[in-house]
């Protein structure tokens, strides 16, 4: 853990809302093209233009909300999404086209909410594949503290614009990124590398010390001024550290924000007393978040449950790193909300529906039952709508009820891992890679359509994020 230099002088907000705001416009060029694919390959269509899109025609829309829908996923056939001013307007058959509508052909596709990512560390992605021999700690020892005391604001924009994107084309419309990043020049490139991508995102920031000012200076004058973004106040729950735990409640209170804490992703984390120090300064509640949560007893997953504390359920890490298998049954039968975390560098990639298949297989593995929780249904509600309500976001997104805001995905099934149909819904889980995402809308705005991500040089970025970790490694 390296020490908090001293905060440097906040830029005017009027500089920080104008440098956020192009960053954020700069992939948005709605009258542009995707331009992703290799050379040589079929050209992706035309980017939709304007602000109101009518998705014609879908195979299958799940909604998430079951009284939009038959079934506890609202599913629909043949069914139109028509999305206005960044806003699900109305989702049905038959659907008018209002004056100014640009009309997408989506017959054959599946529509269905934007993933929630709801724990990740996006820069860790300087890493990936690094340390496969070790469990949490090895990881920390000879992966993320070496590297993270090289950063510097180009590398780490560098890596977090490489990984956000990596996760938006995969399908991640809303992700909450853990941040023990201290230095304010690397805060800010790491907010503006979040917003230049357009995905929706939360900055949650660990402050190693109870520096209020600072907490304050980022939320206020980087976070607030991007339309996407929110903040959230991290930390490390331990009885070691509960002086630090209660500033950090305290700052979190104060801004109106949820505190975010790793809890007993390990057993030798037992000795920290993670849950009753959260307990013990007031901090067990709705607005707690507890990533992993994978060695809790029943008492305290009863506890968790009778406080409403949300939790995230990061089974891909947790099995890379030999950390355990979460007792999600326990979890549901206590009617805790829980969200799904690819969990950063440790996922390698940022697969999401290998998230969802992996979420499913590891309970099943671990009951010997292939009827154990989660089922598809759930697995893809905790991907979505259940992110959201661990959030405390759900009124804005998580699934297609209108008024909502348009975070959405379009899947195409036409593909050698996908077809042919069978059970469209299972598929989606089982079968599905990030190659099957045709097109992501962010508040109404595609970020990736027709197969290739909008307005983004891929090369460039994976160029430039080599070029970093070559330096990265090579730094003294």
């Amino acid at each position: 853990m390296q020490s908090t230099p001293t905060p440097q002088p906040a830029r005017s907000r009027r500089d920080l809302l104008t440098g956020l705001g192009a960053a954020a416009a700069a992939p948005l060029l709605l009258g542009g093209t995707a331009r992703s694919a290799p050379r040589n390959s079929v050209p992706h269509p035309p980017v939709p233009a304007g602000r109101t899109i009518l998705l014609r025609g879908a195979a299958l829309v799940l909604t998430m909300d079951p009284a939009l829908g038959s079934g506890p996923l609202g599913s629909m056939e043949n069914a139109d999404v028509l999305m206005r001013d960044g806003a699900i307007a109305s989702v049905g058959t038959g659907l008018q086209a209002p004056p100014g509508t640009r009309v997408v052909d989506a017959s054959g596709k599946l529509v269905m909410p934007g993933f929630v990512d709801v724990h990740t560390h996006l820069w860790q992605a300087a890493i990936r594949g690094g340390c496969t021999d070790g469990n949490l700690f090895g990881w920390f020892e000879r992966c993320t503290d070496p590297a993270r005391g090289r950063l510097t604001p180009a590398a780490l924009h560098s890596f977090v614009r490489l990984a956000a994107l990596d996760a938006v084309q995969s399908g991640v419309t809303t992700l909450v990124d853990w941040s023990d990043i201290f230095d304010h020049d690397l805060i800010e490139s790491y907010v503006r590398a979040l917003a230049g991508t357009g995905v929706r995102f939360t900055y949650a920031m660990f402050p190693p010390q109870p520096d209020a000012a600072l907490v304050t200076q980022v939320k206020k004058d980087l976070v607030d001024p991007v339309p996407l973004g929110s903040f959230q106040i991290a930390t490390h729950a331990a009885r070691a550290a509960q002086d630090l735990n209660r500033a950090h409640w305290e700052a979190a209170q104060e801004l109106g924000v949820m505190l975010n804490s790793h809890v007993l992703e390990r057993p030798e984390q037992r000795a920290d007393d993670p849950l009753g120090v959260l307990a013990d300064i007031g901090a067990l509640g709705p607005r707690l978040l507890i990533n992993h949560a994978v060695h809790l007893t029943d008492e305290e997953i009863a506890a968790v449950a009778d406080h409403d504390a949300r939790a995230v359920h990061c089974p891909l890490s947790n099995m890379r790193l030999a950390s355990g298998v979460m007792r999600l049954p326990e979890f549901r039968r206590r009617g805790v909300k829980v969200g799904l975390g690819l969990d950063g560098g440790t996922n390698d990639t940022s697969d999401f529906q290998a998230l969802m298949k992996t979420a499913i297989g590891l309970q099943r593995a671990r009951a010997l039952d292939a009827g154990v929780f989660p089922q598809v249904p759930d697995v893809l509600r905790m991907a979505t709508l259940g992110g959201a309500e661990a959030l405390g976001i759900a009124d804005r997104v998580g699934s297609l009820t209108p008024g909502k805001r348009a975070d959405l995905l379009v899947i195409d099934p036409a593909a050698l891992n996908f077809a042919p149909r069978f059970e469209w819904v299972g598929q989606i889980v089982f079968n599905g890679r990030p190659e099957n995402i045709d097109s992501v809308f962010v508040d109404g705005r595609p970020l990736k359509f027709g197969g290739g991500l909008v307005d983004v040089d891929t090369g460039r970025v994976v160029r430039e994020a080599e070029a970093a970790a070559t330096r990265l490694r090579t730094a003294g």
